[in-house]
């Protein structure tokens, strides 16, 4: 439901205490920013100030070990309400102090954008319903967290972490969120990101928005948590929710999962509406689950999928989608599945990464899988330079787009408009890197354009017809595995992000799914692996997903450690 801007405000419950700045104008241009130790005043609006990385990091810190909510299911919560244990509002008040204790305090996570102040009143209504009518479904009461480029019409902002969307007020809900209230879900906050979803700059630090801050990685704190999705991940792998909602154009949802020992799914391009998402590029955009558990990736998948008019891609998941993917989910998957290898340009880059996805291999061979070794996508790497192209025409056209629907509340309408705010706020939005992706994407001409069309066609013909396909025909798989991708890099404001050796853009490039699972740790920090299918196979690749993991449990709860646990010449380094 829209509302008016004199009703917005993200006022936190009255139970959570946290710091907060106010945007007290944004006229003409110019932008103030006052810290507000107090509580805010009606229509105020929560921005993060960016921290500097040269402040203190966290001394040593241990997490309390007594959180009842630790490592909980959706299904264990659904029991627990069922049986008048929990009602949906004590669950969320358990998740709101956890929140307080380590995202502002202790460990400083930084992983929360915003919180809904009206989530303790929606998790009323729903237990109040719950009462009088009984439950809408697997997702009733539960609570979610999305990511802050998905549109809500309601008291918490939509700005892709940049201050420049500050106050724009979407026309409505997007699709995916009218879907999780229709399911009975609790929308508890938004989870900060890479700015833009990390669409600014070619050395970017993931998880820093001029918004938010920088988000760390909970399993090492002076880590990277990854991104896009870098708070959704972060605040999943802490136990700040149930399950979170990410968005990946290529990776940002499989390798901040990967990076935080969770499961990430990326959904066949048109299974999830992205109407109402701020989008980089309408051909590889989609939005997916980021869980702890492989049946919380299905249950989430299943309230997330369906058919939206504003959204035409989804058009052709007709009779592709099903309305319960834990369906597909049997401990005994993997049995006589076949499964290739692909080890070109995705293995050698770090030794325990190989070693931990090869002992995954020897897990699934011994749960019945055939293996196929090597069984590489000859075409990987070789269309690079046209996704790179492609999407610098997409995002200049799909922005405007979305941009254009904010109506006169928004400080900005197009990307010239961005790039021009960002330039006069340079000190909040540009202080450690620029904005280089987007002048080049402003300079592009229309989608119309021969080279954008003939970039779009390589990579489609290179990662899908020729990739995917070739590979998956040639072998008879059912999936490709491949390790998702480096473990966490040290944060570095200076010089960007330093990962390695991604396997994301097949998947991303073809629009068609990957899902990533964790296989193991070093040094203390997370190593995933991804599964990757053909269009609308989600089924079968959460089948093979969840049979490794019922076989192999790998995932481990964060420590909030200062630091890796990194050897040198025989002693703990930290």
């Amino acid at each position: 439901m829209h509302r008016d801007e004199d009703e917005k405000s993200t006022t936190t419950p009255d139970a959570i205490n946290r710091r907060a700045f106010v945007v007290s104008s944004v006229v003409g241009g110019a932008l103030a920013v006052a810290d507000a130790a107090l509580p805010r005043r009606a229509g105020a609006i929560d921005v993060r100030v960016a921290v500097p990385m040269a402040a203190p990091m966290p001394s040593p810190w241990t997490a309390p070990d007594d959180f009842p909510l630790a490592e909980i299911t959706i299904d264990r919560l659904r029991a627990a309400m069922q049986s008048g244990q929990y009602t949906a509002r004590s669950i969320v008040e358990q998740y709101l102090s956890r929140i307080d204790a380590l995202d502002q305090s202790g460990p400083t996570v930084n992983a929360i954008i915003e919180l809904n102040p009206e989530a303790l009143a929606i998790a009323d209504a729903l237990d109040a319903e719950r009462k009088s009518k009984g439950a809408r479904g697997p997702m009733h009461g539960i609570p979610v967290l999305i990511k802050d480029n998905i549109a809500t019409a309601d008291k918490m902002q939509t700005t892709a972490g940049s201050l420049a969307l500050v106050g724009g007020t979407p026309p409505r809900d997007a699709h995916i969120v009218d879907r999780l209230r229709a399911a009975g879900a609790v929308i508890l906050g938004k989870t900060n990101l890479s700015e833009w979803a990390n669409y600014r700059s070619s050395h970017s630090c993931s998880g820093w928005s001029g918004r938010g801050g920088q988000t760390r990685n909970p399993y090492a704190l002076d880590r990277n948590p990854s991104g896009s999705s870098s708070g959704s991940a972060a605040a999943t792998a802490s136990n700040f929710c149930a399950v979170s909602v990410g968005t990946e154009t290529d990776g940002s949802i499989v390798s901040p999962s990967s990076c935080s020992s969770l499961v990430g799914l990326k959904p066949t391009v048109g299974l999830v509406s992205r109407a109402g998402i701020v989008p980089i590029s309408h051909v590889q955009d989609t939005s997916g689950p980021i869980c702890r558990t492989v049946r919380d990736a299905a249950i989430l998948l299943s309230a997330l999928a369906g058919i939206d008019p504003r959204d035409a891609a989804t058009s052709g998941s007709g009779g592709k989608s099903v309305p319960d993917y834990t369906v597909f989910l049997d401990p005994s998957g993997l049995k006589g599945a076949r499964i290739g290898v692909a080890r070109k340009n995705y293995f050698g880059s770090n030794s325990a990464v190989d070693k931990a996805v090869d002992d995954a291999i020897d897990v699934m061979r011994h749960q019945g899988a055939i293996i196929v070794d090597p069984a590489d996508i000859k075409t990987s790497g070789q269309y690079d330079d046209a996704e790179a192209e492609a999407l610098l025409y997409e995002f200049k056209a799909d922005l405007n787009r979305y941009l254009s629907e904010l109506g006169q509340s928004a400080a900005v309408r197009t990307l010239a408009d961005v790039v021009a705010f960002n330039d006069a706020h340079h000190d909040i939005e540009l202080p450690y890197f620029a904005q280089e992706l987007m002048v080049k994407a402003q300079a592009m001409g229309p989608l119309t354009t021969a080279k954008y069309i003939a970039a779009r066609e390589k990579c489609t013909r290179l990662a899908r017809t020729l990739g995917i396909d070739h590979t998956m025909d040639q072998y008879r798989l059912d999936a490709i595995i491949a390790p998702t991708g480096a473990p966490p890099w040290p944060i570095d404001l200076v010089n960007g992000d330093a990962s390695t050796a991604s396997s994301s853009t097949p998947a991303a490039v073809a629009g068609y799914p990957s899902i990533t699972v964790p296989v193991g740790f070093t040094c203390g920090l997370p190593i995933g692996m991804s599964f990757i299918g053909r269009a609308y196979t989600e089924g079968v690749l959460l089948r093979l997903a969840f049979a490794y993991e019922q076989a192999a449990t790998m995932r481990q709860p964060p420590k909030f450690r200062p630091a890796a646990d990194v050897v040198m010449n025989g002693r703990p380094k930290r």
